[in-house]
C-alpha cells in the first residue's frame, strides 16, 4: 500500500517546508515532493490541512504511561499500554524504562521487551535499565536494598535482549572499566547517572566506552569550582551524549541553557523519565512500598521528593522551545534525530527523509498532536 501525505508543512533536514507531500511504501519514506510535482497513483492520499509534518518522537526514558508501571508490569501488554499511552502525545518510539530490581524482574523485562518487538507493537525499540548498580547517596527514589556490584552473571544478562537496542544506567564509581567494556563489547549502550562519579572517574568510564548521562543534573554529584565532577565531564567530552528533563521541576531552565551552551556537538536530547500518570486521569500511583502523587504538575512522594515525572514528549519539545529560546524545528531534534544517533538507530529514525521508517507526528498551529504514524500505519 502506498500512501501520500500531502499539503502538508513538513520538518525536513533542511528546515520545514510548506506544501510538501510525503510518499509511504511499506513503512518506509520513500518520497518527499513539492504538491504540485507529487506522483499520482498513491493507493491512499491523506491532506494534512497545511499542518506541520514532523519525525515522530523518540523517549529513551519511560517508566511508565496510562496507568500501568513498567516494573510492576513487565509484560508485553504492560508495554502496549505504556506505548499507546505515549503515542496520543507523538512518541513513536520509546525504550520502556525499568527502575532498580531484583534479578527476576530484570529477567521477565527483558523477555517481555524481545517479544514486544517480535510481535510487532508499535513503538518499542529496545529496553533502559536503569540501575541497580547505582550509588545509594543518589539513589532518589531507587530502592537502594536492589543495589548491588556488578558480576559476570549481570553482564550477561543485561546483554541478553535479542532484538531492539539496550540502555544501561550505572555509577561508574559502583562498578569497573572493564566490566563498562564487557557491556559496550556486547552491544549495550552505557550511561551515568545516580552517581558520585568523580571528573576523573567519568573519563575512564568514557575511554571505556561509556556515552551516555542519564536525565543530567538529577542524582548527580553538583560541579563545583575545584571539583568539577561528572557534570564538567559531560559538558565537555564530544563522546558524550546527555538525556535532560525539561518539565521545569527537575532543572531550572538557566542551567539548561548554560548546559545547551557549554555542550560540544548537538549531543543534548529530552528524555520524559515518565511516570504511570502520564495519559492517566489517575495522578497517584505506588512506586514500590512510596506513594507518589502529582502536585503541580510533579511527581512526589510524601516527603516532597521527586519521582520520575508527569511530563508527555510534545510538552517537553514545547519547554524546551521556551526555556531554552531555540526554533521549533531545534527542539524537535532533541526530541527525535538526537537520541536517535545516541541510540545507533539514525540511519532509521529521527528524521523526514527517504529511507527512513515512516515514523510521524502530525500538529496543529496550537502544537497539538493531530495524528502519529509508526512504520507508515496511522492512529
Amino acid at each position: 500500500m502506498k500512501t501520500a501525505l500531502i499539503n502538508a508543512n513538513v520538518l525536513t533536514t533542511d528546515g520545514f517546508k510548506d506544501r510538501q507531500s510525503v510518499l509511504i511504501n511499506a513503512g518506509k519514506i520513500v518520497g518527499i515532493y513539492d504538491d504540485e510535482t507529487c506522483p499520482t497513483g498513491a493507493d491512499t492520499t491523506q491532506d494534512m490541512g497545511g499542518n506541520m509534518l514532523l519525525p515522530g518522537f523518540l523517549d529513551l526514558q519511560v517508566n511508565g504511561g496510562g496507568g500501568v508501571l513498567f516494573n510492576d508490569s513487565p509484560t508485553v501488554e504492560g508495554i502496549r499500554a505504556i506505548g499507546k499511552a505515549h503515542r496520543a502525545f507523538g512518541t513513536t518510539a520509546f525504550l520502556p524504562t525499568l527502575i532498580s530490581d531484583d534479578h527476576a524482574v530484570m529477567a521477565a523485562a527483558i523477555g517481555a521487551v524481545d517479544a514486544a518487538i517480535a510481535e510487532g507493537v508499535p513503538g518499542v525499540v529496545g529496553l533502559h535499565l536503569e540501575g541497580p548498580f547505582l550509588n545509594a547517596e543518589r539513589r532518589g527514589v531507587h530502592d537502594s536494598s536492589k543495589f548491588g556490584s556488578i558480576g559476570e552473571r549481570d553482564i550477561h544478562l543485561m546483554s541478553s535482549l535479542k532484538r531492539g537496542k539496550t540502555l544501561v544506567t550505572l555509577a561508574p564509581e559502583k562498578t569497573t572499566p572493564d566490566a563498562i567494556k564487557s557491556l559496550t563489547d556486547r552491544g549495550v549502550i552505557v550511561a551515568a547517572g545516580h552517581t558520585q562519579a568523580s571528573y576523573d572517574q567519568t573519563r575512564e568510564a568514557l575511554d571505556a566506552g561509556l556515552t551516555g548521562f542519564t536525565h543530567l543534573f538529577n542524582a548527580m554529584k553538583p560541579m563545583q569550582s575545584r571539583d568539577p565532577g561528572i557534570i564538567a565531564a559531560a559538558l565537555e567530552d564530544n563522546r558524550a551524549w546527555c538525556g535532560i528533563i525539561a518539565d521545569g521541576h527537575h532543572v531550572h531552565p538557566a542551567m539548561l541553557r548554560l548546559a545547551l551552551r557549554a555542550k560540544i556537538g548537538e549531543q543534548i536530547f529530552l528524555v520524559t523519565d515518565a511516570m504511570p500518570s502520564v495519559g492517566s486521569k489517575d495522578k497517584q500511583f505506588s512506586l514500590g512500598d512510596l506513594n507518589v502523587e502529582v502536585v503541580d504538575g510533579k511527581c512526589v512522594t510524601t516527603s516532597g521528593t521527586l519521582a520520575g515525572s508527569d511530563l508527555d514528549m510534545l510538552s517537553a519539545v514545547r519547554n524546551a522551545q521556551n526555556f531554552l529560546n531555540i526554533s521549533l524545528e531545534r527542539a524537535v531534534g532533541m526530541a527525535s534525530r538526537i537520541p536517535a544517533k545516541f541510540m545507533g538507530l539514525g540511519d532509521q529514525m529521527g528524521d523526514i527523509k527517504v529511507g527512513q521508517q515512516a515514523n510521524l507526528v502530525l500538529i496543529n498551529k496550537n502544537l497539538d498532536v493531530e495524528e502519529t504514524w509508526i512504520n507508515g500505519v496511522s492512529a
